[in-house]
């Protein structure tokens, strides 16, 4: 339970309408045949652009939507955070990589990439992690030789989400040795490159319909056509765009903890141990009451991040702040919550066992909870 929400207004309410009656259609009766295959259904993204809930922040004259109000992707995130609709990485695709298309693309890429990506006919992805390098960008070991007209690029990538069906993959490349994290550029890699293979759909312990693949290049040629913003520009662009990124993920957290914690304390009123419901034990109220006062404070603090990003104020240390406490709460009420569940918290049919699962890579991708506490520790302490 927490206070009125006065965050969105009219037209957010409405489209959230349209987002619920998407989820109830297009995701929910197919997630868990996803969960089986490790995929969705490409129809599944097709369906999205039809919908509008591709490229909201993209200019309407490439079929986006032409809005930059946040807030549309917020509720977004959150009906999918609750719908425990972990595979179809719209978020992934709207808030993390559509910025660097729509900011950083020159007019050509624009017009070549945006209207399917807008329209669910291209699915994207970023690949920056390597089986060697996770958040240290200096141990990027992928390189890109200039070779005139064109980059032979070589290298492999790990961990990257939407990696099987993406048609479209921004690559962190080295493209100057010598410049270390400044020496880094982004290059689109389109489906169908010669030497552009993808490697095994990975087994995850959670979000199983969320396609995440090893992605791997080898003497790869990539079009001069394809360099996405500035040579050797790519850690500023990087950095640009990760505090949307964080408050995105902390935006789900939040929903999430809220969603968990509903179905327990459904549950507990349900569920008899020793002849009464379990909401008749103290400590089962204590368990509700911190967990519930937990997400009311970070709900105020999200909610606020979310409105100042809206302004233009948001900064990369708040992000961090945002994107490591809701995760994190995230993370502790889904196992408090299973454990007031019992035996049924440990049965994959139970709601509160797959989040469990899915919520747990949320303190680690997008920057791991201690690369948060490190960017909040130096801000403070510099």
């Amino acid at each position: 339970m927490t206070f009125g929400r006065d965050l969105y207004g009219p037209d957010h309410d409405a489209f959230r309408a349209t987002v619920r009656t998407f989820l109830a259609k297009e995701v929910t009766p197919h997630h868990a045949r996803w969960e089986e295959t490790g995929v969705v259904d490409r129809e599944a993204w097709r369906a999205a652009g039809r919908r509008g809930l591709l490229g909201m922040g993209v200019a309407e004259e490439y079929g986006g939507g032409g809005t930059d109000d946040f807030r549309h992707s917020a509720v977004l995130i959150e009906e999918f955070a609750r719908a425990g609709a972990s595979g179809l990485a719209l978020s992934l695709h709207n808030d993390i990589i559509g910025p660097y298309l729509t900011e950083l693309a020159t007019e050509e890429q624009r017009r070549r990439w945006l209207p399917g990506f807008c329209s669910g006919e291209i699915v994207t992805a970023i690949a920056m992690t390597e089986p060697g390098a996770g958040s240290d960008l200096q141990g990027i070991r992928t390189t890109a030789e200039d070779r005139g007209d064109h980059w032979v690029l070589n290298g492999s990538k790990t961990f990257i989400s939407n990696g099987i069906l993406a048609d479209l993959v921004i690559v962190v490349a080295k493209t100057t040795p010598e410049g270390g994290a400044h020496g880094l550029s982004l290059l689109v890699v389109e489906r169908g490159m010669e030497g552009f293979e993808r490697g095994r759909n990975l087994d995850k312990i959670g979000q199983k319909a969320q396609d995440t693949a090893e992605l791997f290049f080898e003497d790869v040629r990539v079009p001069k056509e394809n360099l996405l913003g500035e040579l050797n520009g790519a850690f500023v662009h990087l950095m640009t765009n990760l505090a949307q990124e964080r408050l995105a993920i902390a935006v789900g957290a939040a929903a999430a903890a809220e969603e968990v914690l509903d179905v327990t304390t459904r549950y507990v009123k349900e569920r008899e141990a020793f002849g009464r419901p379990l909401a008749g034990l103290q400590h089962v109220r204590f368990e509700i009451a911190e967990m519930a006062t937990e997400c009311a404070v970070t709900r105020a603090f999200v909610d606020r991040c979310i409105a100042e990003h809206g302004r233009g104020r948001l900064d990369a240390v708040h992000a961090s702040m945002a994107k490591w406490w809701a995760t994190e709460l995230q993370k502790r009420v889904a196992d408090r919550c299973l454990q007031l569940h019992g035996g049924y918290g440990y049965m994959s049919e139970y709601r509160v066992a797959r989040a469990f699962l899915d919520g747990r890579v949320q303190t680690i991708y997008g920057g791991a909870t201690e690369i948060m506490k490190e960017i909040i520790g130096r801000s403070l302490l510099a």
